[in-house]
Order: structure tokens, then C-alpha cells, then sequence
């Protein structure tokens, strides 16, 4: 037992590091530490463009409309980090968080209707949204281990069967009979009413799936299967169980997402979580994180969150044709997979 436990933090040290005895150029230090940095520098750029442009950006209003999407982004993007670390994607995160929000609002509506209290009827609801997007990310998970599907086709159709399930649930009517107490949690700020309970929550979220990332046996795990799968295997690592874990985490936090839109808008909507997965994996890219697994970390994931909801807020604000937001997005994305690929090639030259 002791021997196989050595042997697993061997391999996972050697999945996840450099050969410290082969010579690094300065180009090639620039180069692995421009994925990390070049985000928050066009993060900021960014803000002073859209600063001089239309300077109500920096209004308390034009915050809060950041922060309210920003939030449904961010905790989107922190499971996505994880399928990403893996060499995974989950297309079906999106329409994970539309799903379990008309689930749970579904339940609180009813339990409404027949007279139980705001306090059961929000509790029992917000258990519901975790546990049904907490099981979809489980059989993400267990569909592409066991049968050995693609990530990328089992979420993609997993994201077309619930986008018509939650059509199917309500007719296609929004749920708008919900507790009180949701639209406290949704509009409650603190700091003279400059940040929102919703951010503090998404903050959260960032901040422990970083510490699990950095400071802990399954966030380096996850960076070894990222990075070398069939070394992860051979050092006795369960990838499998593991790979379903880290969908059920995708699936747990879109769940999540999806309390705090409810709660932003006091009811639940079919359409809720539309293209959002497109945004959490840009997020995550934009970051620094790389498309192909083993590499990235949950800061840029933040910081690429933050360029995606300020440039959101920019565009709107500079009265710019919304179809330009998608374009600009796009070119971030190129621009990253880009660099990413650069840094890669330089460092195996």
C-alpha cells in the first residue's frame, strides 16, 4: 500500500513537471509565463478603453450589470476548469443550469401552492437544482468512462436531450411563483451596496476550487490524468472514477449557477443558461488554461471571466451591435489557443 502510494506521487510529479536539468532559454520562460499574465494585462487595457469610450463603466450601475452575469459565468467556469485540467469539456454545463432551475423552482412552486412555508419551499428547492445537476454531471461522467465516449459528443447530445427536457417540464412557461427570501438572496449587496451576496458566493466557489487545484490530492491528480492520462493509470490512479468526480463537480456548480439566476430574476426561465457553456469555456481558455488538458489555473480562470463580462458590459455600453460581442470573443479565444499552442511548440523545441 505504502509502496503504491509512493509510486502514485512519483508519476504525479512527473506528469505535471518540467526536466529541470534541460536548458530554458529566456524566451521560453517568457513564453510560459505569458499565458498567466497577458490576460489580466488586457483586462486591463480593456477597462480603460471602454473607460474613455463610455466612462459610466465605472458607475456603481454599470458594476452591478457586470457582476450579475459575471456571476453565472464565473461559477460556470470554475467546474469547467476542471473537465478542462482533464482534457474534457462539458458542452452540456449550460443547459445543466437551465434544467435544474425550472427542477427546483418547480418544487418550490408547488410546495407554495399547497401552503408550506417560504423557508421549506426555498430549502427543498435549492437541494433539487444541486442534486439534478449534480446527477447529469454524473452521467456525463460514467457515460464517457465506461463506454468510452468522447466528452465532447456525449455533452453535446446530453445538452440536447435536457435543453428539450426543461422545455418539457413547465410547458415552456417560465416558473415565477417562488419565495421571497429568493429575491433577497438574489438582490442582498453589502459595502454600501457595491457587492452583491451572488458575487460573494461566486467568489467562493473560485476560491475553493483553487485551493483544491493547488493544495490538495485530487487537484493534482486531476492536473497528472490532464496531462498524461496512461501515466496517471499506471501510477494507480482510479481515472475513471476520478474523470466522473470532476463532472459531478461541473454539474454540482451549474446547479449552483442556476440558484443564483434564479434568484437574480425571482423565477426560472427555459431559455436560462443559453450558450452559456460557450462563455465558461471561454473563460476558462482565455485564462491560460490549455484546450488540450494538464495545464491552467483557477486565477486566470477569474481573470477570464472578468474580460468576458466587462467586454459584455463595454459593447452595450459603447452602444456597439450585440453580434460584435460574439466576434470579439471569438478573436480572444483564436487569439489564446493561440498563444497557448506557441508556448507549447517553444517548449519542445
Amino acid at each position: 500500500m505504502t509502496l503504491l502510494k509512493k509510486r502514485e506521487d512519483v508519476n504525479i510529479s512527473v506528469g505535471v513537471a518540467r526536466d529541470e536539468d534541460a536548458p530554458v532559454s529566456v524566451f521560453q520562460r517568457f513564453m510560459e509565463r505569458i499565458g498567466t499574465f497577458w490576460t489580466f494585462g488586457v483586462l486591463i487595457l480593456m477597462v480603460l478603453i471602454f473607460g474613455f469610450v463610455a466612462p459610466e463603466i465605472y458607475t456603481k450601475a454599470a458594476w452591478l450589470a457586470t457582476s450579475s452575469y459575471g456571476v453565472e459565468y464565473l461559477i460556470l467556469a470554475v467546474g469547467q476548469t476542471f473537465v478542462i485540467l482533464t482534457g474534457g469539456i462539458d458542452l452540456a454545463d449550460g443547459a445543466t443550469l437551465g434544467f435544474s432551475g425550472m427542477a427546483g423552482s418547480l418544487v418550490m412552486s408547488n410546495l407554495l401552492n399547497h401552503h408550506s412555508s417560504g423557508t421549506v419551499a426555498m430549502t427543498l428547492g435549492i437541494v433539487v437544482m444541486l442534486v439534478v445537476g449534480t446527477f447529469i454531471g454524473f452521467v456525463n461522467g460514467f457515460i464517457i468512462t465506461k463506454m468510452k465516449i468522447p466528452p465532447f459528443i456525449v455533452t453535446l447530445g446530453m445538452l440536447t436531450a435536457i435543453t428539450g427536457g426543461t422545455d418539457l417540464l413547465n410547458n415552456g412557461a417560465e416558473v415565477t411563483n417562488l419565495p421571497g427570501a429568493m429575491s433577497t438572496l438574489g438582490t442582498a449587496t453589502i459595502i454600501s451596496g457595491w457587492v452583491p451576496i451572488p458575487v460573494l458566493i461566486a467568489g467562493l466557489a473560485a476560491l475553493i476550487g483553487g485551493v483544491v487545484l493547488v493544495r490538495t490530492r485530487f487537484g493534482m491528480r486531476t492536473y497528472s490524468v490532464g496531462s498524461n492520462e496512461i501515466a496517471a493509470r499506471r501510477s494507480g490512479i482510479n481515472v475513471d472514477w476520478h474523470l466522473i468526480r470532476v463532472y459531478m463537480i461541473s454539474g454540482f456548480l451549474s446547479g449552483l449557477a442556476a440558484l443564483m439566476v434564479t434568484a437574480n430574476f425571482t423565477a426560472a426561465a427555459p431559455i436560462a443558461g443559453t450558450n452559456d457553456e460557450l462563455y465558461a469555456i471561454a473563460s476558462v481558455i482565455i485564462g491560460g488554461a490549455s484546450i488540450f488538458g494538464g495545464r491552467g489555473t483557477m486565477f486566470g480562470t477569474v481573470i477570464g471571466t472578468a474580460i468576458i463580462a466587462t467586454l459584455t458590459t463595454g459593447l452595450v455600453l459603447a452602444n456597439v451591435a450585440p453580434f460584435w460581442q460574439q466576434v470579439a470573443i471569438g478573436a480572444i479565444i483564436v487569439a489564446a489557443v493561440a498563444i497557448d499552442r506557441v508556448r507549447v511548440k517553444v517548449g519542445t523545441d
